[in-house]
């Protein structure tokens, strides 16, 4: 059975496709720090920012692929401190890159919709990048870095991601469920929009990506919504209280990185890879009960 190295295996994507992946491959999943036990995953603690101790893990799992997921991926997060993002989120991005070429393995990374800055979507893999925060910044370079070690990496844009969560890590929803269930007011924006899709339907193109993709490739799905739409729609097929969801602008929030208003991802390329999103409803559906 071919093997499959996934990055990042304890957080919410690297999760999801080492479920997605563990019926077609022999799959190894990472964790840095949260130990998460898979049915079926061979799970390595390992630092991926250690060079020789990468190229060791490599060198005695001998993968056919590898999906590197791990990042630090809270923009504010990364807006505060840099210096300690930066080689997570691009050194050791770009050394693993050279390590695949070396070793002839493939290999997709997930990169994100906030290399743009949303003034003019929606976004083909052709147009040119504009982050408006470190992390978008960082994953621009990780992108061109990795491109230029080795051409054949899948670099696969993600959008919004949902679903259930993992052991140690949710989706945005999570939050969105607990505080209705409580009875709580949420206030989300209805100027910020993505093209959002499951965590199963990324691990499912990502998969894909790594046979029949190299270069840039948008994994978006195929509606473009706000978070306050998505939020009503979310309450609506839990059944949740809709009226203690409230309408706010992205001027009302005040936060360390800046958030572009729609980085809406065109993905027509991977629809004709076989990519197929579900509509955002039929997310939601499969997910009633488990969120």
């Amino acid at each position: 059975m071919k093997k499959l190295l996934v990055t990042g295996a304890s957080g919410f994507l690297g999760w999801n496709i080492c479920q997605i992946a563990a019926s077609q491959w022999e799959v190894y999943g990472t964790y840095r720090s949260k130990a998460v036990k898979i049915p079926g995953v061979n799970m390595i603690q390992h630092d991926f920012t250690d060079f020789q101790g990468l190229k060791a893990l490599i060198e005695d799992i001998q993968p056919t692929a590898i999906i590197h997921a791990a990042a630090q991926s809270k923009p504010n997060y990364c807006q505060l401190h840099p210096d300690k993002t930066y080689p997570i989120n691009v050194t050791a991005s770009i050394n693993l890159a050279g390590l695949c070429a070396d070793y002839s393995i493939a290999c997709a990374f997930t990169s994100t919709d906030l290399v743009f800055n949303g003034l003019n979507p929606p976004y083909k893999e052709t147009d040119p990048v504009s982050p408006v925060s470190i992390y978008g910044e960082q994953k621009v370079a990780a992108e061109q870095g990795m491109l230029e070690r080795n051409p054949q990496v899948a670099v696969c844009r993600m959008p919004l991601m949902f679903g259930k969560a993992s052991p140690h890590a949710g989706s945005f929803i999570q939050g969105f469920v607990q505080a209705l269930k409580a009875g709580k007011e949420l206030q989300l924006f209805t100027d910020e929009y993505r093209t959002s899709v499951s965590g199963t339907t990324a691990a499912k193109g990502l998969l894909l990506a790594l046979e029949k993709a190299k270069g840039i490739l948008h994994l978006g799905g195929k509606e473009r919504m706000s978070r306050y739409d998505f939020c009503r729609l979310m309450a609506e097929v839990f059944e949740l209280p809709v009226e203690k969801i409230k309408p706010c602008l992205q001027q009302d929030v005040q936060m360390p990185a800046s958030r572009p208003p729609d980085v809406s991802l065109e993905s027509s390329k991977a629809f004709e890879l076989g990519y197929q999103p579900l509509s955002i409803r039929e997310e939601l559906e499969r997910l009633r009960g488990q969120v």
